[in-house]
């Protein structure tokens, strides 16, 4: 397996648990408080966002020859970490 590859299929699990922890997130944002329910409705709204954001960015890796996927990988790292930061600020505010 090339380096692309390894890193490729590590995001693809990152992302498979931060839509697993999302969709945990959708479910706690129905069941709270209307007022709240808002809220979080937008912040999983824009994590959403995020997240294909990430998606996008790392099908752009998938053409991209061994040489050149460098480049696009740190495009990719500043997607998922804005998208993991994002869950863990959100996840915290809803344990509030």
């Amino acid at each position: 397996m090339s380096a692309k590859d390894a890193y490729k299929a590590k995001i693809q699990a990152e992302i498979e648990l931060a839509q697993a922890k999302l969709s945990e997130l959708k479910a706690q944002a129905k069941v709270s408080a209307s007022d709240v329910r808002i809220k979080y409705s937008q912040m999983v709204d824009d994590l959403e966002r995020k997240l294909d954001a990430t998606k996008t960015k790392l099908n752009e890796l998938g053409p991209a020859s061994e040489g050149a996927w460098e480049h696009l990988k740190d495009g990719i790292q500043v997607a998922w970490t804005d998208l993991e930061n994002g869950i863990g600020k959100a996840a915290a505010k809803f344990k509030t």
